[in-house]
């Protein structure tokens, strides 16, 4: 068995312009994690039409093969980052990429769709635990002065394979039929167990006497109100029913019912002291708000695209791929220059894109056609990628080790709660807007007028995630104070 190295006595000192091998390795253990869990989302989307022929299935009923996996990572990616807290973050992710590569091969060899949607909640699992996780390492396994820079590779990550999932699948269907969509997890998951085995540094437990419990009634009540909440946004696809308000009413009471457990915990799975701090309360809810609007994008584009501009499913598809593929180009620089510049003034800066971006992304199009579309979106998404890194920066440094996995995890949390609230939310706001019922058989002025409030509502979210940025910024500088620091608002040691 390959014995793991503690990377933290292989660092380059703090603001060292290089790693340290072993650091670098670490590194690439935990891009490889982090592409690997979002390529479960993207490539399975690709499938769809295959897996309904392959079951003889209707959509409806596969679809459930990408909500399976959505709604698992979501209602537990809190509690595996709270657990890695407790028990040791390597070894739980660890298991997390085993189960991720056991549960893609499953998903391969199933032979029944309700066994192959099992299978993807099951991997679903796994990728929580990755998502929770590897944000959790950075600050175990790189300098503070290059955090940024490790978020931005992340990003990057992230973004590659979301880009990479559809044209990746659709290759793969076509040359070896839809099992290979999953097969294809199984040799990079291998790879990503064993240099996170070898490379990631030693878990440092306290003694079981001194290690906190685990709340398991504050962990039920937030799986079950975050699989309510998820069922509502995801339910009837954008059209809100008495199913959905019932759902969303569930999910009002399970929060005030887990604040009330959480309050009176031993040990809560959230210390809601934690959300005093103003850097983090304000990290969570920007990146809800921000993510709300990248969805937008993704769910209004391609009726815009093909409906107003008129162009065919390939062209769709190509002028869509340019979001994540700048997204992947950008990462890396945007975690450099929060590195140089601050996380603070790359978060505004991030947002001005963002917001600029949304101003203009309705209008340009009219008079510069396909062109007019891709620089806006461009914009948006460089910003975006530069929020990310600044944000997710800002959040998780000096964080205490105790608490790190639970605040990535609602770092992950936040991302894709706003995901899900931007495909049924901002999708509702475009259909409403364009007056019509069916988008496909929609006039071009009734798209363009869709897509003209659509996109005033998303600049209206990113000025009010600004709002939030300049308060906090406010607010911590005034509580600068040491015993008003981060340390004390995450709870006693």
């Amino acid at each position: 068995m390959l014995k793991p190295i503690n990377a933290k006595a292989d660092e380059v000192p703090e603001g060292s312009a290089a790693l340290a091998p072993t650091v670098r390795w670490a590194l690439v253990s935990l891009s490889l994690s982090m592409l690997l869990s979002s390529l479960g989302i993207s490539i399975a989307n690709v499938g769809l039409p295959t897996l309904a022929q392959a079951f003889n299935a209707s959509f409806q009923q596969v679809q459930w093969v990408v909500l399976a996996y959505l709604l698992a990572v979501t209602t537990v990616i809190v509690s595996v980052g709270r657990l890695g807290d407790i028990t040791g973050r390597r070894r739980l992710l660890l298991a997390g990429i085993a189960l991720f590569t056991l549960a893609s091969a499953l998903c391969g060899f199933a032979p029944t769709l309700p066994l192959l949607i099992a299978a993807r909640a099951v991997q679903g699992l796994g990728a929580a635990t990755m998502m929770a996780l590897t944000m959790a390492f950075v600050a175990e396994t790189v300098p503070k002065a290059r955090t940024g820079s490790a978020m931005g590779l992340l990003g990057t990550m992230s973004a590659i394979g979301t880009a990479l999932g559809p044209t990746l699948g659709g290759t793969l269907i076509a040359a070896l039929g839809w099992p290979a969509i999953f097969f294809i997890n199984v040799p990079l998951g291998i790879v990503a167990l064993l240099l996170a085995q070898r490379f990631l540094p030693d878990d440092r437990r306290a003694p079981k006497a001194q290690r906190p419990g685990f709340d398991h009634v504050g962990t039920l009540l937030l799986a079950l109100t975050l699989v309510a909440y998820a069922l509502a946004m995801t339910t009837g696809r954008g059209s809100f029913g008495a199913i959905n308000v019932a759902l969303l009413a569930a999910a009002v009471c399970g929060v005030g019912l887990f604040v009330r457990a959480e309050s009176t915990a031993a040990s809560p799975l959230i210390r809601l002291a934690m959300f005093g701090n103003p850097v983090l309360s304000a990290g969570f809810a920007m990146s809800a708000l921000v993510t709300t609007v990248v969805m937008a994008t993704l769910v209004v584009g391609p009726f815009y695209l093909s409906g107003a501009l008129a162009l065919d499913t390939a062209r769709v598809g190509l002028v869509m791929s340019s979001g994540p593929i700048v997204a992947a180009l950008t990462g890396v620089p945007a975690g450099r220059a929060v590195d140089r510049f601050g996380a603070r003034r790359m978060t505004i800066a991030g947002l001005v894109a963002m917001a600029l971006g949304c101003a203009v992304l309705p209008m340009l199009p009219t008079r510069f056609g396909v062109p007019g579309y891709m620089g806006p979106l461009v914009v948006v998404t460089a910003g975006y990628a530069l929020f990310q890194a600044a944000n997710n920066t800002a959040v998780m440094t000096d964080i205490r080790a105790d608490q790190r996995g639970v605040v990535s995890g609602l770092l992950n949390l936040s991302r894709n709660l706003g995901l899900l609230t931007g495909a049924s939310v901002m999708g509702a706001v475009f259909a409403l807007a364009s007056a019509t019922g069916d988008m496909l058989a929609a006039p071009p002025e009734a798209l363009a007028n869709g897509m003209r409030i659509t996109f005033a509502v998303a600049a209206a979210l990113i000025v009010g995630a600004l709002a939030i940025a300049a308060f906090s910024q406010a607010l911590s500088q005034r509580a600068a104070a040491p015993q008003c620091g981060r340390e004390d608002v995450n709870g006693p040691r």
